[in-house]
């Protein structure tokens, strides 16, 4: 991503101080949930998806960086992630977590990283630390990109 991740996109349609609670949100496979809380402050913007039956009804917090589009008309929230990488995500508590900043540098290498959305990161061949397998001039190697 170009913009930083705890800034609405630019693109996302986004309305400065636009009440996102309530609004239906969207994964690339499907629906998580309704927004329970949002933050506006610049250069720490995020929502908090109350996702319901959905992993058992916890709460994630997804950075404002991961919204790819805010539909006011429909009251919906699209992010750029998959169902599986929001569920993957470090677990969220809102009594902790909320304006903490290690949890925030984590939250955000994991949602930068593409930590389970099936993304993976091309290594060069012959790389020290390239796992077996990626290699492709080992012998018996496959190319994992």
């Amino acid at each position: 991503m170009s913009e930083n991740m705890w800034n609405y996109p630019s693109t996302a349609g986004y309305i400065p101080g636009a009440d996102l609670t309530g609004y239906k949100v969207e994964a690339t496979d499907g629906g998580i949930g309704k927004v329970d809380k949002h933050s506006h402050e610049v250069g720490g913007q995020y929502i908090v998806v109350d996702t319901g039956i959905w992993i058992f009804g916890k709460e994630v917090l997804l950075p404002a960086g991961t919204i790819t589009a805010v539909d006011a008309e429909a009251k919906t929230i699209h992010v750029a992630r998959s169902k599986e990488e929001i569920k993957a995500a470090p677990e969220f508590d809102k009594d902790k977590h909320l304006g903490n900043a290690e949890y925030q540098h984590e939250l955000g290498t994991h949602y930068s990283s593409g930590a389970g959305s099936g993304i993976v990161t091309p290594t060069p061949p012959g790389t020290p630390g390239t796992p077996p397998g990626a290699d492709p001039t080992q012998k018996g190697g496959t190319t994992a990109y």
